[in-house]
């Protein structure tokens, strides 16, 4: 990496004063001099905890949900001037020791965007926690999603991403939802905007405190990503245009 280029970590928090202190020890020390945590209105320790470990702090007033806290997390990483972003959640559900892996394939342009797959084999999926309907309903929405796409990807829904900045100064993320279904529409744009999407795979750990949605919620998520893909074809013939996908 030329030594001028910035490397600017986010982290869109809600509720993760229990685990923010691991994942920060968690991240190379090279990589912790740029964090910035976004906080949607978390009623724990959160932004407390964040000051003390010295990271720049932007809080939401009111919560307004996982998408938003990512929007506020990549405008501001884009405002201080950094060349690269790693997106993790603050939950240490993922292995940040992969972040200087991740960003290899962006500093040598061999990907624009690079997310860690948490499916490397099913045996290990489940082993270290993934519930038996999470991971059946992630395999099968990333078989549609790579079909539609055009894509070879491991886990279209984790929650560590690394991009360069042209990815999001280019991609219209500010139209995309304020909820989680934010995710598969920024994939959507990606590949619409043709940029070029690869994964490696992370270590991921599952415990009581690390961030999951239910199983109704994961229901509404599943449905709205195949609505994502719906609206994605659509856009490809044509035959419509929507507010995310111009």
């Amino acid at each position: 990496m030329n030594e001028r280029h910035k490397v600017v970590v986010v982290m869109p928090a809600y509720n993760a004063a229990s685990t923010l202190r691991k994942t920060v020890e968690d991240i190379p020390q090279r990589y912790r001099e740029n964090i910035i945590l976004t906080d949607d209105c978390s009623q724990d320790d959160t932004v407390t905890l964040a000051r003390e470990l010295g990271l720049e702090v932007l809080e939401h007033s009111t919560n307004q949900g996982y998408g938003a806290n990512q929007k506020t997390c990549y405008a501001a990483a884009l405002e201080r001037g950094a060349d690269y972003v790693v997106m993790i959640h603050p939950d240490y559900q993922y292995d940040s020791r992969v972040i200087p892996f991740a960003l290899g394939f962006l500093f040598t342009d061999i990907c624009d965007v690079v997310l860690g797959s948490r499916i490397r084999t099913r045996k290990e999926t489940l082993d270290n926690g993934m519930p038996l309907y999470k991971y059946f309903s992630n395999r099968c929405l990333t078989i549609i999603e790579n079909l539609v796409l055009g894509q070879n990807l491991g886990d279209f829904h984790s929650g560590f991403r690394a991009y360069k900045r042209e990815v999001l100064e280019k991609i219209p993320f500010h139209a995309n939802s304020a909820d989680f279904v934010f995710d598969t529409q920024f994939l959507a744009q990606a590949t619409y905007y043709g940029f070029r999407i690869g994964d490696i795979p992370i270590p991921t750990r599952y415990f009581p405190e690390a961030s999951s949605i239910n199983f109704r919620r994961s229901l509404r998520y599943g449905i709205l990503t195949l609505g994502v893909m719906v609206q994605f074809v659509l856009r490809k013939s044509n035959l419509a245009t929507f507010k995310y996908l111009p």
